[in-house]
């Protein structure tokens, strides 16, 4: 069991440290890429997002079709359609990571490529993230919008819910959609010059692999039917006890707890702590190798004011929503669940809202 979970923790900081080197080359942001939209109606980025979520959502339903990993035990699964978590957490953590200049994966690359400021919002995210998990923030979270959900005959992803109402195989159905939505977002993607870049299929297609290749991890190598301690099935080296992907929001949270009580016995490496190490590992060697790499610090009270807003926004709303950009964005879209669908929406409209405050701010002070 021990030399098991090693493997999954090497497998998730290897596959994470590729994401962390193509991020920092491809400047990969879904922050970003929303930006770019709303300030240029340059669609580039988010063409490199779209790529990527499809390809994982082929890959995730794909491997959900063949039996190889089952949807019901994902993070994202459950039969609680969580809307409203996932839109209060969403639209917290979309107006946070425009005030903290990236998403939560963002922030990780920059603290790679020497970003001071990423460094800061990324302690504050995780301190907030944490009490967010365990602490009074927890308390208010779980007596209030975690209260709020729509029970579901089956579980939340659309092809289960297919099964239940029309009939049919749910892995049929994995696979049938999987390709019909994912390959449509692949279609819309390539359809365009801009989708056909060297630099969007680069990005698109390499992290909407690690993705799968994540889900992979967790989910066929760390999968034991039967613990020899419990003789109950587990999912080795998660936080969740469940199959996991990639996220970014809670494994910073549990990074820094694990650090501070690294002498307790009950404490552990997880795979979402050993990727985001990962991320920041990956990214710092791609900026050093491509000569990018330089220290950035905070230009004044406003902008250290606006960074520590947007940590904390994100700490908050990233585990609400159970995700981030790429927790759910990415990791759970793929899974076609619902409540990912709503904290996607939630998070890009965050997103939005805090620009044009931005470009008011802007304005007003001209």
């Amino acid at each position: 069991m021990q030399a098991l979970v090693w493997q999954v923790l090497a497998c998730a900081f290897g596959l994470a440290a590729i994401f962390g080197a193509i991020a920092q080359r491809t400047h990969f942001c879904t922050m970003g890429a929303v930006a770019d939209i709303f300030s240029f109606g340059d669609w580039t980025r988010m063409r490199m997002w779209v790529l990527a979520i499809g390809v994982a959502m082929i890959g995730f339903n794909a491997m959900a079709g063949l039996g190889w990993i089952d949807a019901a035990q994902s993070l994202y699964g459950g039969t609680r359609f969580m809307w409203l978590s996932a839109l209060a957490g969403g639209l917290l953590f979309g107006i946070g990571m425009v005030f903290g200049s990236g998403c939560a994966s963002k922030t990780l690359v920059r603290i790679g490529g020497g970003n001071l400021k990423s460094l800061v919002v990324a302690l504050v995210m995780g301190l907030t993230a944490i009490a967010t998990l365990k602490g009074l923030p927890a308390v208010v979270r779980v007596a209030s919008v975690d209260t709020v959900f729509v029970a579901l005959p089956a579980q939340q992803n659309l092809p289960a819910l297919a099964a239940r109402a029309f009939g049919g195989s749910a892995a049929s159905l994995s696979i049938a959609l999987g390709l019909l939505i994912g390959g449509g977002l692949i279609a819309w993607v390539v359809s365009h010059e801009q989708g056909r870049r060297r630099e969007t299929l680069l990005a698109g297609l390499v992290i909407g692999l690690v993705i799968v290749g994540a889900w992979w991890v967790s989910g066929r190598l760390g999968f034991v039917p039967e613990d020899p301690n419990t003789l109950e099935p587990v999912f080795v080296a998660t936080n969740s006890r469940r199959m996991e992907a990639f996220s970014f929001v809670a494994p910073v949270g549990y990074g820094l707890d694990w650090l501070m009580y690294f002498s307790d016995a009950g404490n552990r490496l997880t795979l979402g702590i050993a990727a985001v190490a990962g991320m920041v590992g990956g990214s710092a060697l791609q900026a050093i190798v491509s000569g990018s790499f330089r220290w950035e610090g905070f230009h004044g009270a406003q902008d250290t004011t606006d960074h520590l807003l947007g940590g904390a926004l994100m700490g908050v709303g990233g585990v609400t929503a159970l995700g981030c950009t790429i927790g759910q964005g990415i990791s759970g879209v793929s899974t076609l669940g619902l409540t990912s669908f709503v904290a996607l929406a939630a998070i890009l409209g965050g997103a939005v809202l805090a620009l044009r405050l931005q470009a008011w701010r802007i304005e007003r002070s001209a």
